[in-house]
């Protein structure tokens, strides 16, 4: 089947396998909309978890932020609590540090996915 235009532009990675691709050339589409506004930084004191974008924004130390997915990875509930050191999954009890989304108590045994984001004028966007 030949690739078109629109294939590639969905990261069609089926299409390019069935076109004779030694393996996917392009990755799937991002799960968050880029540069849409996530959240002002003074809104953040600790974490905030930003349901509308899917995601948890945190401050492991003051002026230093990260974003992350939002859905546990144990079972794709969504995380219900964060504070400077850890980001917590009410389901199953599963915990990821704030600083860099590592498991720290499961039953998750993947981290959670960091969000590509950046702060423009004290406000940040997913990029």
């Amino acid at each position: 089947m030949p690739l078109n235009r629109r294939d590639l532009g969905r990261g069609c990675v089926a299409c390019a396998l069935s076109a004779g691709a030694a393996a996917p050339v392009l990755a799937a589409a991002p799960a968050h909309a880029k540069g849409k506004k996530i959240i002002k930084t003074k809104k953040v004191k600790k974490g905030k978890i930003v349901a509308k974008r899917g995601v948890v924004v945190t401050q492991p130390k003051k002026g230093t932020f990260r974003v992350f997915s939002a859905t546990c990875t144990h079972q794709g509930c969504k995380v219900s609590s964060v504070d400077r050191k850890e980001i917590g999954c009410p389901c199953h009890g599963s915990r990821f540090s704030a600083k860099n989304g590592f498991v720290l108590a499961g039953p998750a045994t993947k981290d959670l996915p960091p969000v590509a984001f950046v702060i423009e004028k004290g406000i940040i966007y997913l990029a």
